[in-house]
């Protein structure tokens, strides 16, 4: 008991852009307009922080690829993405949380989950569960994955378990695992979710999540007249 009220609260990270027309969800183009599709990616970041708001933590940092804007909500500190691929980006991120918190657990989501509850995450992040986990991974329907974390975050092991998987394919997530028990971690698995990259995408993340801001401009935009049918 002494341990697990001793435990320190985790660093939640969320790496994304800043959601600028042309830059952001360019595969919602068409049917969207590059700013409707940026407005799209402003929701789903803005549902994102504010959902991670409420999950118990010791640090919040938002990993941003450009300026931070009136969507940002208090508490977030914000950090610059590096320089490279997103593997690398990722894993600078990490170092980051090592940096600012080197004996809390730390964990990384994307922008491209608004769908995302409060619960998925602070249930097994809870000090009484984390005993006996090393890693969280949360699976995308893409193939791909939308959480990562590490009990013991180090900028040698995020380095390990990330430079060089090839992002953004079918077998990104498959390639993480295998990183991950090739560094005999514990993983505990989080459920899968859907990323928003195309349209379809965005119908079914909505339909999920009724009630968030992204739902809601997604059901805004689809009646302007701009939008295919």
């Amino acid at each position: 008991m002494r341990a697990v009220l001793a435990a320190p609260p985790p660093t939640l990270l969320v790496i994304a852009k800043a959601p600028v027309p042309g830059r952001v969800k360019t595969r919602l183009t068409p049917p969207f307009t590059p700013a409707q599709a940026a407005d799209l990616a402003g929701a789903a970041l803005t549902d994102t922080l504010h959902t991670l708001a409420t999950v118990p933590a010791g640090r919040r940092l938002l990993v941003l690829d450009g300026e931070p804007g009136p969507w940002l909500p208090p508490g977030w500190e914000v950090v610059r993405q590096c320089g490279g691929g997103l593997d690398r980006r990722l894993a600078d991120a990490f170092a980051h949380a090592a940096r600012r918190a080197p004996d809390a657990p730390a964990l990384l989501v994307g922008m491209d989950t608004p769908q995302l509850a409060a619960a998925t995450l602070s249930e097994p992040l809870s000090a009484a569960r984390r005993p006996g986990t090393d890693a969280w991974y949360g699976p995308a329907a893409d193939g791909g994955f939308w959480a990562l974390g590490l009990a013991r975050p180090t900028p040698q092991l995020a380095a390990r378990l990330l430079h060089d998987v090839p992002m953004s394919t079918p077998g990104t997530g498959a390639a993480l695992l295998d990183r991950l028990a090739r560094a005999r971690l514990t993983v505990h698995r989080l459920p899968e979710l859907t990323d928003v990259d195309t349209a379809d995408d965005a119908r079914r993340v909505a339909a999920e999540a009724p009630g968030g801001r992204f739902a809601a401009r997604l059901r805004d935009l689809t009646t302007a007249p701009e939008v295919a049918s």
